[in-house]
């Protein structure tokens, strides 16, 4: 009975040492190869211009990236290279009650990303993303508008980081 018990126990011991992890909010990103990125600036060729938004996502972006990769930013060449522009920037009426008034608007917010990778041309990304909130309609878009774009920029961020240096 010890003697099976040793085995099973082997054996669990040993498929649990082979067993891959993964990190669901890193980079796939091989260090000895990847060094350096550069973000370009992601201006606002939206109808609708909030300017703050730009920024907001710029720095959005940068801090993503250096809190979940070992990548240096650099002005010039680089490894990696990613530049856009944020396309969209829509309000559109939700949830219409019985007297046809909307009791909901949602802000809808579009990047255009352009993901260069320097060094596998295979890897290169040309993508459009988009992400939204719904508010209520009878709040002022002026006195929400700043905490929706910031809930917006983090959601477009980690939905590009996934499909650039995430490599999903």
């Amino acid at each position: 009975m010890r003697l099976l018990a040793g085995c099973v126990m082997l054996v669990c011991a040993s498929l649990t040492a082979c067993i891959p992890s993964f990190k669901l909010n890193g980079s796939a990103l091989d260090y000895n190869i990847y060094k350096t990125i550069h973000v370009s600036e992601f201006p606002i060729r939206a109808a609708l211009v909030y300017p703050p938004l730009q920024q907001t996502f710029e720095n959005e972006l940068l801090n993503y990236i250096s809190k979940n990769t070992r990548l240096q930013t650099t002005d010039g060449n680089s490894d990696l290279e990613m530049e856009g522009e944020i396309t969209g920037y829509n309000l559109t009426p939700q949830a219409v009650t019985e007297n046809a008034y909307a009791s909901m608007t949602r802000l809808t917010i579009t990047v255009r990303l352009k993901y260069i990778n320097n060094k596998e041309d295979n890897k290169d990304v040309d993508q459009t993303f988009s992400a939204y909130r719904d508010f209520p309609s009878s709040e002022m878009l002026t006195d929400v508008q700043d905490q929706l774009c910031e809930e917006i920029s983090k959601e477009l961020v980690e939905l590009i980081f996934n499909a650039t240096l995430g490599d999903w």
